[in-house]
């Protein structure tokens, strides 16, 4: 292996190492919260809790089926995390709007991005966690070996 490669290993594994520190924090956080008040609560727990054995088959046994299980998953938080964005967004602008009902345009922009329940842009972690597993298996060299060898 040359120098080159064990670097880009070992950057791969450390990268693995922050994204389940990340994922761990985040699970705990957020049942710490009891964010399961309704089924798209339980969105985020339950990707988390998929990711995390996921992340270890794949420290554990790098194949093409625990590399794809982990990028597809990745792709979900990107998903999911947007998509959190949005909820907890327009569930911020209601309870601003109850709060204080002249409130609108920019006052309610910065209104709704300053407040702490529920936190508008929080699921953006979701968002970062994803683009991290994906930078941590991005041309694995499993997958490499595989698209080399579906092209001779």
């Amino acid at each position: 292996m040359s120098d080159a490669a064990a670097t880009l290993r070992r950057l791969r594994l450390v990268l693995l190492g922050i994204l389940v520190l990340g994922m761990s924090g985040t699970l705990a956080e957020l049942v710490l919260l009891a964010h399961d008040e309704d089924a798209v609560q339980l969105i985020p727990i339950v990707l988390l809790a998929l990711a995390l054995p996921v992340a270890a088959w794949t420290f554990v046994r790098p194949g093409v089926a625990s590399i794809r299980s982990l990028q597809l998953l990745m792709v979900l938080f990107v998903i999911a995390g947007a998509a959190g964005v949005f909820y907890h967004y327009d569930a911020s602008v209601e309870f601003q709007r109850e709060l204080e009902p002249e409130l609108a345009g920019r006052a309610l922009l910065w209104k709704v991005l300053q407040a702490k329940s529920p936190p508008a842009l929080s699921p953006g972690v979701m968002v970062q966690l994803g683009l991290l597993g994906l930078a941590c298996v991005f041309r694995h060299p499993v997958l490499m070996k595989r698209t080399e060898g579906e092209a001779r």
